[in-house]
């Protein structure tokens, strides 16, 4: 063996470099990474809390385009946009790492807040205004699919494996309490300023601080440690981050058929989406207009509900961690299933009624909604693990999450609410085949994970 042969051999043998995980790095990121998803959840819900104002500021109803731009596109863009975003990014984080995304969809997110806060009205620069929201929304929604995807596998990689249920969680925490944030900016602008003032220039408030805290975010987030790079330091090192082989039987550590896991992840976070939407975005408006509640009431009535469900969240991310994960995702699947029927029809003219019907739903909304992030990073690999996610995640949320308002809306315009309901329970029942078919694998070591 020559030398150069030698010096080849041992330099291959060599153990991998690796940087120690630093706790405090850790946390650092974990809070770096919540304050921005936070955010990206706050600029995507502000949107759909001003568009009567938007719509009379950038379109034109007596303009065909911009009236079919107004009726098919701004409100349904995104949402086509997202499983796409999910995809490429996706695919991006396994290769070049999820910090990397994570802080590129935080300026794309960004920047389509700057673009809608400082659009020009129709009336100014007519159907480009109308063009230039539109852009807007596409590149966030292209940047929410890749945000939401990454965000999910990061946070479950630097989780602590024995509390990765209760770390996860906090990403669902972000969609409610972005929304939270929204509904409550909103009430507080429509309350200080006039109609006229909110109209001109008062709905203009919202994106363009989202964008100045983004800042904020865009600083946090720079200084993240990288999560692939913990996962594969487990599997470098041997140093385990979670349970090894020896705690699981055969069955949960035997890899399931690619196409089976995507399926299962599909229909678990269908579930989600379809009760989710229609918890915090449609049963509000079915309040108003079919119970003839009080419009300020329901508002309020959800925003109180949607706290509820932040603590809920919380709740059963503690619960996967001590009980383990299928169990809190059948009370999830089988509790939405069952209540759903019976609390719509509970909801009547007073606020009460809307408060605590929906506190309900998402108690139990959120026993799966908390445990889509650490239930996606123990079903997929570390290496294929966030386009994985990108394209189950964000695809099941665009043909659940995007249709079931409209399904909820149809159902009680052709006379049967009934049918709506029916909607959800399918979703649940599809939910549930999930949960039979995924192992238990709650706080193993991710890097074993095949």
């Amino acid at each position: 063996m020559t030398s150069t042969t030698a010096a080849s051999t041992a330099e291959s043998q060599a153990p991998v470099a690796v940087v120690p995980l630093d706790r405090r790095k850790q946390r650092k990121s974990f809070v770096a990474s919540t304050i921005g998803q936070l955010l990206e959840w706050y600029e995507w819900g502000v949107y759909a809390v001003f568009a009567p104002q938007i719509a009379a500021a950038l379109f034109h109803t007596q303009n065909q385009v911009s009236a079919l731009l107004s009726t098919f596109g701004v409100f349904a863009i995104g949402f086509l946009f997202r499983p796409l975003g999910g995809i490429v990014f996706g695919r991006i984080a396994d290769r070049r790492g999820r910090k990397f995304v994570l802080v590129t969809t935080m300026l794309m997110m960004a920047g389509g807040s700057v673009l809608i806060g400082l659009v020009p009205t129709y009336g100014t620069i007519g159907i480009a205004a109308s063009g230039l929201l539109l852009l807007a929304r596409v590149v966030q929604g292209f940047a929410h699919g890749g945000e939401s995807a990454a965000a999910n596998s990061y946070i479950a990689e630097i989780a602590p494996a024995g509390r990765r249920g209760l770390w996860g969680s906090t990403v669902f925490m972000t969609i409610f309490g972005g929304s939270f944030i929204a509904f409550v900016l909103g009430g507080a602008i429509t309350g200080v300023l006039s109609k006229p003032e909110v109209a001109a220039w008062g709905w203009r408030i919202p994106f363009l601080l989202g964008a100045v805290l983004a800042l904020v975010a865009l600083y946090l987030r720079a200084g993240m440690i990288e999560s692939k790079d913990l996962v594969e330091n487990s599997r470098v090192t041997g140093k385990i981050n979670g349970l090894d082989a020896s705690h699981f039987p055969a069955a949960a550590l035997r890899p399931l058929p690619k196409a089976v896991s995507i399926v299962a992840i599909f229909f678990l976070v269908s579930g989600v989406a379809a009760s989710n939407y229609t918890w915090t975005s449609y049963v509000s408006t079915f309040a108003v207009t079919q119970r003839k509640m009080e419009a300020n009431g329901a508002y309020w009535a959800l925003t109180a509900a949607l706290a509820v469900g932040i603590l809920s969240l919380l709740f059963w991310g503690w619960a996967s961690d001590r009980w383990g994960r299928k169990p809190v995702l059948y009370i999830f699947a089988i509790g939405v299933a069952v209540t759903q029927y019976p609390l719509m029809a509970l909801i009547d003219q007073r606020p009460w009624t809307l408060f605590v019907t929906t506190s309900i739903a998402l108690f139990f909304l959120a026993a799966g909604a908390g445990l889509l992030t650490s239930v996606m990073a123990e079903t997929f690999p570390t290496a294929a693990r966030t386009a994985y996610i990108g394209f189950a995640y964000s695809l099941a949320t665009a043909v659940f999450g995007g249709t079931t308002p409209y399904v909820n809306q149809f159902a009680v315009y052709i006379g049967a609410p009934w049918a709506s309901n029916a909607w959800i329970v399918f979703a649940e029942l599809l939910a549930l085949w999930a949960v039979w078919r995924l192992p238990e694998r709650k706080g193993i070591d991710l890097h074993i994970v095949k």
